[in-house]
């Protein structure tokens, strides 16, 4: 955990700022100490609430469960805080290679109340929403009233806000496995397991962050339907230009010494070349043996040429930046050319000495011969290295759409390395967010009307253990809690802004391909709600809303002990007199949205022998 002093007015414009800015607190930070003085306290905090962490290529997708988010900011003004700033309340993309690292993905949603894409994360947006609403009815009071606590034991507490005019009152309970019934001027209030519970007043719950009362939202992709056939689309191709490189050896500079990546780039492309050249006579002792070629690198990605031939690649995987390529080699009497192209993917940019955290190939690098028991090894660090920075494609803007390099449509090949790909598409209609699915390809970069719109890496895909699909909210949050998207690509949809698009007329997709991929499953959709769902407590009120959707069906709808989950609900042993489906069909259908009374006045009285009665509801957007 990081704790940073900021001053007040970077923290004031940090509270309103969205992705890119917010990343100033770090993915550490969870409590802030801010020296500034408010009427009442001269100390006061700031608690930065951290969704989860960075999703990285080859990772799995950490979620933070609503139910412990909300439990930690209520907590967090239950102890006194007063300045809550969430690390992300609105997702974002990393475009261009704006991307940190290592190993940053393009997509920076975070998990947060509002995606990527801008839609509602519910019920994360919801719960949250709610929970802001009720501390607001109570702001004064937080902020001017007497604080006075009572310990119930076994992680159970009240903490009670009092001013001349009222009383506040929060009902805690830590514990992980425990409800807890608090006795409290008269009156028994049962707080759940790992919950807190709000009320105003001091007598009636307004608020409990265990108990969801908003809708769950379940996205969907949908093709793009401005396409006759939106899943083929015509593609050119051409090889990237490598000639001077792999069969010269030839640079920009050169140095007896192999040089760090981020010294040689200062970080203006990904990509540099490290190339030498080793002679050897007919009758050198290396020749005739079995011979390797020994690596050691913190490249991200290395991929290793001798004499035009690409013999191999290697990229680092679980945060080991440091490993060794190896590959056997043949090679030829006379002149041989060794070319070496390191690729970063993302720079650190957090940490302590994060500028310090080496990448390319700082070596040392060898040659070795073996016969029998015999090796022989020869040191290349200390040859004459050629350096060139970035790839000729790059350089020319083959991602432009009024670039005139020419390309060609026959025979276009696929899982070929270091090859470009260009289609065109039509805007998908309607006002959607768009996404093209990049499923099939390997790594590189994609651009859309000359747009970088980020690397991709679908090829990289996460272990196939580790994921839960039971998650518990209970207990402390910690980065491989509630992991989903076990042994899948780590990313495969790639957000694609539509103020990048030409509504009418043809858009241009370009793709850089590095390690060979299958562009002919490339497609693009847009994203939207499909179906929600709620599950809520009798004397709430539920809203069900397809953003800016109307709600085409009631697909289930139970009053009573309904049972199963989100798009699995099943009717329970007790049901409501009046058909549930006909009252929320008649008051929700064609609408964009609709507030229903869950109560036995509005659905009829279900005899559930005393058990809280609840309302499952699934509809269809």
């Amino acid at each position: 955990m990081f704790r940073h002093v900021l001053k007040y007015n970077e923290l004031k414009t940090n509270f309103n700022n969205q992705a890119t800015s917010i990343q100033i607190f770090g993915i550490k930070s969870v409590i802030i100490q801010i020296k500034f003085k408010l009427k009442i306290r001269i100390n006061e905090f700031l608690l930065v609430t951290k969704f989860k962490k960075f999703k990285q290529w080859g990772g799995k997708n950490p979620h933070r469960t609503t139910e412990d988010v909300a439990f930690s900011v209520a907590r967090f003004f239950q102890r006194g805080g007063t300045f809550n700033n969430y690390y992300m309340y609105h997702g974002g993309t990393n475009f261009d290679r704006t991307a940190g690292g290592p190993y940053i993905t393009t997509s920076y949603d975070y998990d947060a109340p509002l995606d990527e894409y801008g839609n509602l994360s519910q019920p994360k947006y919801g719960h949250l929403k709610q929970l802001h609403d009720v501390l607001h009815t109570i702001e004064k009071t937080l902020t001017y009233g007497n604080i006075s606590t009572i310990d119930f034991g076994n992680s159970a507490s009240a903490t009670i806000y009092k001013t001349e005019e009222g009383s506040s009152c929060f009902f805690g309970n830590g514990n992980e496995n425990s409800d807890a019934t608090i006795s409290f001027q008269g009156e028994s209030y049962v707080v759940p397991a790992w919950s807190v519970t709000i009320l105003p007043d001091c007598k009636n719950e307004a608020y409990n962050t265990a108990k969801i009362t908003t809708q769950t939202s379940m996205m969907v992709k949908k093709p793009n339907e401005a396409e006759d056939t939106p899943s083929t689309l015509k593609w050119s191709w051409r090889p990237e230009n490598m000639d001077n490189f792999l069969l010269k050896g030839k640079g920009e500079s050169t140095q007896t010494q192999l040089f760090d990546q981020k010294v040689v780039t200062n970080d203006q492309s990904d990509y540099l070349w490290y190339m030498t050249t080793v002679k050897f006579k007919k009758r050198d002792p290396f020749l005739g043996k079995n011979m390797s070629l020994r690596v050691n690198s913190t490249a991200h990605v290395l991929h290793a040429f001798v004499n035009g031939k690409h013999i191999g690649n290697q990229h680092a995987e679980n945060d080991k930046f440091n490993y060794v390529f190896e590959k056997d080699v043949k090679f030829k009497s006379g002149r041989n050319v060794i070319a070496l192209l390191s690729i970063t993917v993302g720079l650190a940019n957090y940490g302590a000495f994060f500028e310090s955290k080496p990448a390319g190939i700082t070596g040392p690098i060898f040659i070795t011969g073996r016969n029998g028991d015999e090796t022989i090894v020869k040191d290349l660090s200390a040859h004459k290295w050629s350096y060139k920075t970035g790839l000729i494609g790059f350089e020319s803007q083959l991602f432009r759409t009024e670039s005139m390099s020419k390309w060609s449509v026959e025979s276009v090949p696929f899982n070929r390395t270091m090859t470009w790909y260009k289609t065109t598409f039509k805007s998908p209609l309607g006002n959607d967010p768009v996404v093209v699915d990049l499923m099939g390809l390997g790594k590189g970069t994609a651009w859309v009307n000359g747009n970088n719109i980020g690397r991709y890496w679908p090829a990289f895909i996460s272990s196939k253990n580790g994921c839960d699909a039971n998650c518990n909210y209970r207990g402390a949050y910690h980065a491989e809690k509630c992991l989903t998207n076990c042994g899948e690509p780590t990313q495969r949809w790639y957000h694609v802004p539509r103020s990048f698009l030409n509504a009418e007329g043809d858009n241009t997709l370009v793709l850089f391909e590095e390690i060979g991929g299958n562009p002919s499953l490339v497609s693009f959709q847009t994203t939207r709600v499909g179906s929600l769902c709620a599950n809520v407590y009798e004397k709430s009120i539920i809203e069900l809303s397809c953003d800016r959707k109307p709600i085409s069906a009631i697909k289930f709808a139970s009053f009573g002990n309904p049972d199963g989950n989100c798009g699995s609900f099943v009717k329970g042993t007790c049901e409501s007199s009046n058909n549930t489906v006909d009252i929320l069909t008649q008051e929700c259908v064609g609408k964009e949205k609709c507030s229903i009374d869950v109560s036995t006045k509005r659905f009829g009285t279900p005899d559930c022998s005393g058990a809280v009665r609840r309302l499952a509801v699934e509809a269809i957007c």
